[in-house]
């Protein structure tokens, strides 16, 4: 019996890492949409895919990211501004995607752009605070994904969403942990609408990875500057030990953070490029054994475990 189960088990990762390994042909034929290319995953995947041969059509936010993207890859590579917080920027980089793919269609679709802060407890920040992450991770990705969904859908191709472990377990205040669960809720909807004409939809979730959203720097000046506009009254429930705990986790958050991003973008491309991409790729250690597993635990053990990290306000009962 065991020999039979060894060998049954034997075979079904033999099949599954010949599944994984097969790759679509003409690669070169194959237009792909990416946004946020400017810095970390969006440009390392830019590069990437252009040195596989694909046609990238790479959205920056600036013309400076834009021209240091178009001098480390070759001139198949394309560029376009844009700002998904802005309807009339994602409507022009649609028309500009249109006048590029013609009757081809688009292979693909990475919604990378993202941004994290401001991050803070709940009670410290205001409404705009949460607008602020929400236009851009959610709304934005939306906006972009409904606008080149008629091109997608000719080419029968892909849309790769990039979220985060934080869509699967709510790690903080702020809006970043809401506007990735909505993108998890958003690419499930989509990824069965989208299934009845041959496209399939992905989504990337990394643990923390060394990038310009996880700079302490960055992290601790936003911080500082919502506790000092903060209410006297807000101060003194949560009391200043706050600001210690968040220096310190800035620190350990830059420590422990990945600095391999390929681990990511490799994600991306196998999503794309694959013949039987998965619809879940969990990208760094920390979030295969960490995070993922915290997400199945009940409820109370995750509480227990972010808990244990976390400082206590100042009037907690």
């Amino acid at each position: 019996m065991w020999l039979y189960l060894a060998v049954f088990v034997g075979l079904y990762h033999l099949l599954h890492w010949y599944r994984e390994r097969q790759v679509l042909s003409h690669l070169r034929e194959k237009y792909v949409f990416i946004t946020g290319c400017d810095s970390s995953f969006g440009k390392l995947l830019a590069r990437q895919l252009d040195a596989r041969g694909l046609r990238v059509l790479a959205a920056c936010l600036t013309e400076k990211g834009a021209e240091q993207l178009r001098g480390q890859t070759s001139d198949r590579l394309e560029t376009v501004t844009l700002d998904v917080t802005k309807t009339e920027s994602v409507a022009a980089a649609a028309q500009w995607v249109k006048e590029h793919v013609g009757e081809r269609g688009l292979w693909g679709l990475v919604n990378n752009a993202g941004i994290s802060l401001p991050m803070a407890p709940n009670e410290l920040l205001t409404k705009q605070d949460f607008v602020t992450i929400l236009d851009v991770n959610l709304l934005g990705v939306i906006d972009v994904t409904l606008s080149l969904l008629p091109l997608v859908r000719k080419a029968r191709g892909r849309v790769v969403n990039v979220s985060s472990i934080t869509g699967q377990v709510s790690l903080f205040g702020g809006g970043y942990c809401i506007s990735k669960y909505g993108m998890e809720a958003f690419s499930d909807s989509l990824r069965r609408e989208l299934s009845y004409f041959g496209v399939k939809v992905a989504m990337i979730e990394p643990g923390y990875f060394k990038t310009a959203l996880t700079s302490k720097e960055r992290f601790l000046k936003s911080f500082l500057e919502i506790w000092d506009q903060s209410s006297p009254e807000v101060k003194e429930v949560c009391s200043e030990k706050i600001l210690a705990v968040y220096k310190k986790f800035a620190e350990q958050l830059e420590q422990k953070c990945t600095q391999d991003l390929s681990l990511v973008t490799n994600c991306m491309e196998h999503a794309l490029i694959a013949c039987h991409p998965r619809t879940h790729y969990s990208a760094g250690w920390d979030a295969k054994l960490l995070y993922l597993p915290m997400s199945y635990m009940p409820t109370f053990l995750v509480d227990a475990i972010i808990y244990w990290d976390s400082a206590s306000p100042a009037k907690a009962l």
